[in-house]
């Protein structure tokens, strides 16, 4: 079985810069990139994709993640559409409830019933349907052949069966424990039969943190770490990881502190929930996450602090590049 790798980078260069460094994603073997929504950061996310386009050949291109509080989900609909023109069957749309965007203008995440309504909406739209909106009726003058997927960003349970009931796919944030991978599997098969609809072959990404470095020592530590001076890094984006813990046979109170994890329960969530340790270890945890969970597609999110979230994962790539990448065509 082959495993597909799709890596975050962040806006942290200008946008021309951010999309040579895109098109270097390309070259070193990733199938795709995610680029964060952050409006705060001032450089937007679908203009840096437009521009690694024109980067780049074959890379899937993607917001990780959009919401549909900081943009209209009509609004939503016509960047997909405009960016599916530049880069066809390239590009994915992934939405979520929203975390630092959304609250960095004072709003609530959006509910699951927004959530249901913007993936209504955005599907109907790209499908070149006339959809309900306010008081009136809206439709898009220019639409594509083959409609922009639009996938689901899920941690919690009821947003995993909302993705298996409306999504087209979903980046699913669990883990890669074997349990946790088959719980959620399980979830987004109860959402599909909410619709009446079957999910073989459901294009699903497994959004995977990642930390390296050359002995594997403080990379392990991050479940000791703190996000913000506020937040934990086990509560990031949300308490959820919890349960994916418990699925993992790790059980931890949810207001649990950094300071209160040992080392051994430190170790042991790196080894369940995600790419922890040298580049070595990275890629035996992604062989064992391929073969005892029959986990295909990877999204790596390097792990950072507040301030360091727009660092540029240049030791990343160059350890999927060097290591992690010959290791699984091995």
């Amino acid at each position: 079985m082959s495993m597909t790798i799709d890596i975050r980078v962040p806006v942290g260069l200008p946008v021309k810069e951010t999309a040579k460094f895109i098109g270097l994603c390309e070259t070193v073997g990733f199938n795709g990139v995610g680029v964060h929504d952050h409006q705060h950061s001032g450089r937007d996310v679908f203009v840096t994709l437009a521009l690694a386009a024109e980067q780049t050949e074959h890379l899937k291109l993607y917001p990780v993640t959009s919401n549909p509080i900081t943009r209209h989900p009509a609004v939503l609909a016509s960047l997909a559409h405009t960016l599916e023109e530049i880069a066809p069957e390239r590009v994915l749309l992934t939405i979520g409830p929203g975390f630092l965007s959304v609250g960095n203008i004072g709003h609530p995440k959006a509910t699951l019933h927004d959530m249901r309504h913007a993936f209504n909406t955005i599907k109907g739209l790209l499908r070149g349907e006339t959809m309900p909106m306010g008081t009136t009726q809206s439709s898009m003058r220019n639409t594509s052949s083959i409609p922009t997927p639009v996938y689901m960003t899920a941690a919690g349970p009821e947003m995993i069966k909302l993705a298996g009931e409306v999504a087209d796919g979903v980046m699913l944030r669990v883990g890669l424990h074997p349990n946790a991978i088959a719980a959620a599997r399980k979830l987004l098969q109860d959402g599909a039969k909410r619709s009446g609809r079957e999910l073989q072959d459901f294009p699903t990404i497994f959004i995977v943190d990642m930390s390296i470095d050359s002995d594997g020592t403080m990379s392990r530590r991050w479940p000791q770490r703190w996000m913000s001076p506020t937040l934990p890094w086990l509560h990031y984006p949300s308490k959820a990881n919890f349960r994916w813990f418990r699925e993992s046979g790790i059980d931890l109170p949810r207001d649990i502190s950094p300071d209160q994890i040992t080392d051994d329960i430190a170790e042991r969530i790196s080894d369940v929930f995600g790419l922890f340790g040298t580049p070595q270890q990275c890629a035996e945890s992604l062989i064992k996450a391929r073969d005892e969970a029959g986990t295909e597609h990877i999204f790596v999110f390097p792990v950072h602090s507040i301030e360091g979230g727009y660092d540029m994962p240049i030791p990343e790539i160059a350890a999927f590049r060097d290591i992690i990448f010959p290791r699984l065509a091995s």
